[in-house]
C-alpha cells in the first residue's frame, strides 16, 4: 500500500513509498508525544481536546479516547479516521478498546469502545491476533502477521473475502502503568499480493508439469521387454522449476535373442538440452538397428552431436546383450562405470578406459565386454543419482555399490531402493535416469525347460548340409515343436547353412535357441560379407535363399561378428 499522498499531512514526517516506513513515523508520533506528556510537571490528565473557538462542535468519543491513551492531537484523530488502512487501538491488559478507524468499521462493522478487545473485536481473536497482542503488551516490541486470511462482515460494503497484514505495534511501552500502555493495530490490505502470488505459484506448477510431459514424452512410453532379460527404468525430474533436463534411457531388441540398452545424459537443462536429448535418442534406435558394434554406434552419435549443436556435451553408454555369448559388450562416451552385481552378491564396475562425451569429435571409441551369465544385474545411471555437492563422485559410486550389493528382488523394486538409498526425493536438484536389467537363472524354475540352446559346428563339405537338416529336425522334435514350424525351421536352417557354404568361410556354426515366445535359428562363419535381399530373375540360378527365409521367417537380420566374421538369423514367433 502507498501512502504517499497522505503522510505529508503528519507532522515532522517525510514522504515515503512504503507501508512499514508510515507505520514507523505514526509509532515514532505517538511515542514522541506520549514522551512530551509525561515530561510535563502537572501530575494530572490533560483535559480532552476542546472545540475550536466559534463552533459549538463537541469532541468526538473516539478523539477523547485515543488523545487519553496516547496524547495524540485531534487533527491526527481525524487523519486516521480517513486511511484506507484497518487501525484500531487499545489499552491496558484487557486491550479495551480505545480507537478504531473508519476503515476497520467498513471491514468488520461498526465496534464499540470501552470493551475489551476479546468482547468488542471478536474478529482479533478469530484471527489469532490476541495471544499476539499480549506479547506486544508485555515485551514493549511489535509483532507482524502476514497474509491473514479475512471475511468481510454482511454490512461491510465489499463482501468478498480479502487478506490483511497485521502489525502490532506498542504505544507507551516504557509507561511502568500497565493500563497506560496500549497496543495500536494495523492492518494492510494485501489480496492483490497474495491473488498475484497464487497467480504466480499456479502458472509455475503448470509450466513444471508441462515441462515434466515434454520430458517424459521423450522417454519411451513402455519399455520393450526382450524374451532373456527383465528390464525396469526410472526417471526424476530434477527441482521444481520448468527447465527440461536431457536425461534418458532405451532399450532396443536387435533380434536373435539380443538387446541393446543405452543410457545418457546431455549437459544443463532447457529446452535445448531436451531438444538434443530427443534427436540423440531417436538417432540410437536408427543406428540400433544397423546391428553395429557398440563403439561404431557410439561414434557415429558423436558425429551427429557435433552437428546438431557444437556447443552441447552428452555422454552416454551404449551396450548390446547376447545371451547365447552370456557377456555383455559396450562403449562408453564418458558416462559413469556400468555397476553389475553376481549371483553371490559380489558388486563390480567396469574399469576399461572410457572415451570423451559425445561432440568433442576427433576420437575413436572401443567396445570392451564384461560377463553377464544368468543371475546377473546390471544398472546404468546418470550422473544426478549419485553426485552431490562438496563430496568426490567416486564416494557416489562407492555409495551405490553398497547399496546395489543388498538391494535384491525384481528390477523395479531394485530402482525403487536404489533411489532411496541415494536420497533422491521430489525435491532432488538434479534429474536422475536408472535403467536396471536382470538376467534370470532359469535352473530348477518350471520354465527352465523352455529356455534351450543347441548348436553344430558346419566343417563343411557335401554332407553339411543334411547333417544340418538332420540336426534342426531332430532337436525342434526334442522341443516338441507342431510339425509345421518344425518343418519351417528346418527349411530355414538349410537356406541358412546353403547360403554359408556358398559365400561364407570356414568356420561355420549352426545355432538354435528357443525362448517362451520365439524360436531363434542363426548360422556363422568367418566371411565379413553381409547379404541382402534381392529380386531373383527366372532364369536366376541363386538369390533366392534369402528371399525364401524373409517369406516363411518372422523376421531376420545379419551382423558382424567381434572375431571377425558374420551371422546370419531368423526368428519364428511361437504361437501362445
Amino acid at each position: 500500500m502507498n501512502l504517499t499522498r497522505w503522510s505529508a499531512r503528519l507532522p515532522v514526517t517525510k514522504r515515503r513509498g512504503t507501508v512499514p516506513a508510515a507505520r514507523g513515523k505514526l509509532a515514532d508520533a505517538a511515542a514522541s508525544v506520549g514522551g512530551a506528556k509525561r515530561a510535563t510537571t502537572a501530575p494530572a490528565d490533560p483535559a480532552p481536546p476542546q472545540p475550536t473557538a466559534g463552533t459549538d462542535t463537541p469532541p468526538r468519543p473516539q478523539d477523547q479516547a485515543l488523545h487519553a491513551l496516547a496524547g495524540t492531537p485531534g487533527d491526527l484523530t481525524g487523519v486516521l479516521s480517513r486511511l484506507p488502512a484497518l487501525i484500531a487501538v487499545t489499552h491496558g491488559p484487557a486491550h479495551r478498546v480505545g480507537f478504531v478507524n473508519d476503515a476497520y468499521a467498513d471491514v468488520f462493522g461498526p465496534r464499540t469502545t470501552g470493551a475489551p478487545a476479546r468482547e468488542a473485536l471478536p474478529e482479533l481473536d478469530e484471527l489469532g491476533l490476541l495471544p499476539l497482542m499480549d506479547q506486544v503488551h508485555r515485551s514493549g516490541r511489535p509483532r507482524t502477521v502476514k497474509a491473514r486470511k479475512v471475511s468481510r462482515a454482511a454490512t461491510a460494503t465489499l463482501t468478498r473475502q480479502g487478506y490483511f497484514t497485521f502489525t502490532c505495534t506498542p504505544v507507551h511501552a516504557d509507561d511502568p502503568d500497565p493500563e497506560r500502555r496500549g497496543v495500536l493495530v494495523f492492518a494492510a490490505d494485501v489480496t492483490d499480493q497474495v491473488q498475484a502470488a497464487e497467480r504466480l505459484r499456479e502458472s509455475e506448477r503448470r509450466l513444471h508439469e508441462t515441462a515434466v510431459t515434454l520430458q517424459r514424452s521423450l522417454l519411451p512410453q513402455q519399455l520393450e521387454q526382450p524374451d532373456d532379460l527383465r528390464l525396469a527404468a526410472t526417471y526424476q525430474p530434477g527441482g521444481t522449476d520448468a527447465a527440461v533436463g536431457g536425461d534418458w534411457y532405451d532399450v532396443i531388441t536387435l533380434g536373435a535373442g539380443r538387446t541393446a540398452l543405452v543410457i545418457g545424459d546431455v549437459m544443463g537443462r532447457g529446452v535445448r538440452a531436451a531438444a538434443v536429448m530427443g534427436q540423440l535418442r531417436t538417432a540410437v534406435r536408427a543406428y540400433a538397428r544397423l546391428d553395429l558394434p557398440p563403439h561404431e554406434v557410439v561414434q557415429l552419435l558423436d558425429g551427429l552431436a557435433s552437428e546438431i549443436d557444437a556447443t552441447q556435451i552428452a555422454t552416454c553408454v551404449y551396450a548390446v546383450h547376447d545371451p547365447s555369448e552370456g557377456r555383455l559388450s559396450y562403449a562408453s562416451a564418458g558416462h559413469l562405470p556400468i555397476l553389475i552385481r553376481d549371483p553371490d552378491g559380489t558388486v563390480q564396475r567396469t574399469e576399461e578406459p572410457t572415451g570423451p562425451p559425445l561432440g568433442t569429435g576427433g576420437w575413436t571409441h572401443t567396445t570392451a565386454t564384461v560377463p553377464f551369465g544368468p543371475g546377473c544385474t546390471a544398472v546404468l545411471y546418470t550422473d544426478g543419482l549419485i553426485e552431490r555437492r562438496g563430496e568426490d563422485i567416486e564416494e557416489g559410486v562407492s555409495t551405490l555399490m553398497r547399496a546395489l550389493a543388498g538391494a535384491t528382488g525384481a528390477p523395479q523394486v531394485i530402482c525403487d531402493r536404489l533411489m532411496r538409498a541415494l536420497g533422491v526425493t521430489a525435491q532432488h536438484d538434479d534429474d536422475v535416469a536408472v535403467l536396471v536389467l536382470q538376467y534370470p537363472d532359469h535352473t530348477g524354475h518350471p520354465d527352465g525347460e523352455v529356455f534351450r540352446n543347441a548348436s553344430l559346428d558346419l566343417l563343411g563339405g557335401i554332407e553339411a548340409a543334411p547333417r544340418a537338416r538332420a540336426f534342426a529336425s531332430g532337436v525342434l522334435a526334442s522341443w516338441r515343436f507342431p510339425v509345421e514350424l518344425r518343418d519351417l525351421g528346418v527349411l530355414a536352417a538349410s537356406e541358412l547353412v546353403a547360403n554359408s557354404l556358398k559365400h561364407g568361410t570356414p568356420p561355420m556354426r549352426l545355432r538354435l535357441r528357443r525362448t517362451d515366445r520365439r524360436l531363434v535359428i542363426e548360422v556363422t562363419d568367418g566371411d565379413e560379407h553381409l547379404p541382402r535381399r534381392r529380386r531373383a530373375e527366372p532364369a536366376d540360378e541363386a538369390g533366392r535363399g534369402i528371399s525364401i527365409i524373409a517369406t516363411i521367417a518372422s523376421s531376420w537380420g545379419s551382423r558382424l561378428t567381434p572375431g571377425g566374421g558374420k551371422a546370419v538369423w531368423c526368428e519364428f514367433t511361437l504361437p501362445t
